[in-house]
Parts: structure tokens; C-alpha cells; sequence
């Protein structure tokens, strides 16, 4: 991208694909007019809200995304935080390894994860691998979305439909956030919905920092609304140094790193790739998204 602002006139004509790592670089209107033989998009993840649909539609740009290779490792990374933080591994570890421990106190104790039950929002690819997984350590399984399983799927983990979220934040000892991030779902959780949560409650973001209020969630925390918060994705990212959110115990932020693994990493990459190459080709692009 550095290079092409430095070399406009030579290379605007040239460049047909845009290769379109961590929402980076932005496409805008501007961009787009600048480059008026683009033919494709490809966006790692699953998340497209950085992009306007309708707009690269309209200069005839097509765009893809990579949504099912992301969804294992991102379902693994929701237990992760939901463990670390129920067992409070981050503050354990640095207990561990302080040069000022001298002991370790008989009352450290976190809370059960075996039959608590988890409110899952948001029940598609992610949210259901995150069903199975908390199916095997025992969990009771709430769950909103704006379409309700079939029921031979709610079966296998044996999840609840709760057609009100109210419903779901009520009964839940861990909510855990895995919804795309929509005008629908923009700040989805806010101080109303917090306060309908438990006390006890951890509350769980594996999809977009902007589903959640996060004015809101600071201060759910620091008076005691809910229990905990453990996000992999926050707004921005990274965070502002002296944000608020960086000094709370009982918090767990993790760098936006759900699909951050090796193997994941690199078929997004083949995938990104294919999807240029058929759209340069004139053929379908696979797993294109549609305005």
C-alpha cells in the first residue's frame, strides 16, 4: 500500500486484487476511483463489517472472506478465556512468579465451570463449536440467536433456545459473545443488559469489541454488576495505555488472536489467494460475500 501512494500514476491501472489483511489496508471511495480495474477483495476472517458491500458492488468488485476455516480455533480460544478466567490463571501465574510470594494463600479460589451453565449469543458456526466444547466439561447450555436450531442440533449438545437474550443474560454464569457485528448488534450489550446478568457472572467477547458498550462494561466491573470480563477483541485495538479496562484485575484481554494458530493462518492465506485467482480469472470466486 506504501508503495502504490508513492507510485499512483504508475501503478493505479495495474493493480486488479486488493489481498486484505486485519481490515488492512481501508477501502474507501477514494481508493476505489483511484483503481479502476480492481476486480476482487479478499478479506481475511470472518467479519466484513470493515467493508462496504454495496459500494465495491457498485465498481463491480467482488469480495471474499474466509469464514469456516477461522471457526475451530476461534471456539477453541472462547473455552481458553473461559477457563483462564473462571480458574484465574492470569492472576495465578503472576502470583506464581512474583519475587514477593512467599506463600501461596489457602483461599485462592475461582468458580466451578462443571454444570454452570453458558449463555451463548450468537449460535452459528463459532457458537456452536463452542456448544460442543462446553458440552464435554459438563455445561448447561443457554443459547440466542436470531434463528432458532433445528432440533436434532440443540439435542447433540443439548442447548436451550432462548428466544429473549434477557432471558439468557439472566440465568447465565458465563455469556459469551460470538455474534457478527451488525447495526443490529452494534453495542448489543450495554449497561441494561449488563445489569440483567449475575453478579457472579463472566462475560465472554470472542467477535467484535464493538458488540459490547465498553464505558459500560468498565463499570460493570469496577462496582461489581458482574464478576469478570475476558475479551479477545476490544475497540480499538490495541487499547490506549492508560485505558481503564488495562487496569482491572478481574479482566483477561487477549490480542485479537481467535484464529491465531499456524495451520489456520495459512490455509486463510491459500484461501485468500484462490479467491484472487479465480476472480482475476473470470471465474466464481469461492466463499465470496454477497452485498
Amino acid at each position: 500500500m506504501k508503495e502504490y501512494l508513492e507510485n499512483k500514476t504508475v501503478l493505479s491501472k495495474k493493480i486488479r486484487a486488493i489481498y486484505m489483511w486485519y481490515h488492512k489496508p481501508a477501502i474507501d471511495e477514494e481508493l476505489l476511483q483511484s483503481l479502476p480495474n480492481l476486480k476482487v477483495v479478499a478479506s481475511s476472517g470472518v467479519g466484513i463489517d470493515h467493508l462496504d458491500l454495496k459500494l465495491l458492488s457498485s465498481y463491480g468488485v467482488k469480495v471474499s472472506n474466509t469464514p469456516f476455516i477461522v471457526s475451530t480455533d476461534t471456539a477453541d480460544m472462547g473455552m481458553a478465556l473461559l477457563l483462564a478466567s473462571s480458574r484465574r490463571l492470569v492472576e495465578g501465574h503472576e502470583m506464581a512468579v512474583s519475587p514477593d510470594t512467599e506463600y501461596f494463600p489457602a483461599d485462592w479460589l475461582g468458580v466451578e465451570v462443571s454444570g454452570a451453565t453458558l449463555g451463548i449469543v450468537g449460535m452459528g458456526t463459532i457458537g456452536y463449536k463452542v456448544a460442543e466444547r462446553a458440552k464435554a466439561f459438563e455445561m448447561k447450555i443457554l443459547y440466542h440467536n436470531r434463528n432458532q436450531r433445528k432440533k436434532e442440533e440443540e439435542s447433540a449438545v443439548g442447548a436451550v433456545y432462548c428466544k429473549k437474550i434477557d432471558d439468557l443474560l439472566q440465568q447465565s454464569d458465563f455469556v459469551l459473545l460470538a455474534v457478527n457485528l451488525t447495526p443490529q448488534t452494534h453495542k448489543l450489550i450495554g449497561k441494561r443488559e449488563l445489569e440483567l446478568m449475575k453478579p457472579t457472572a463472566t462475560l465472554i467477547n470472542i467477535s467484535r469489541g464493538l458488540i459490547v458498550d465498553q464505558d459500560a462494561l468498565v463499570e460493570a466491573l469496577q462496582n461489581k454488576v458482574i464478576k469478570a470480563a475476558a475479551l479477545d477483541v476490544t475497540y480499538p485495538e490495541p487499547l490506549p495505555r492508560d485505558h481503564p479496562l488495562l487496569k482491572l484485575k478481574n479482566v483477561i484481554i487477549t490480542p485479537h488472536i481467535g484464529s491465531a494458530t499456524k495451520t489456520t493462518r495459512w490455509v486463510m492465506m491459500e484461501e485468500m489467494a484462490e479467491s484472487i485467482e479465480a476472480g482475476l480469472a473470470g471465474l466464481p470466486v469461492p466463499r465470496e460475500v454477497l452485498p
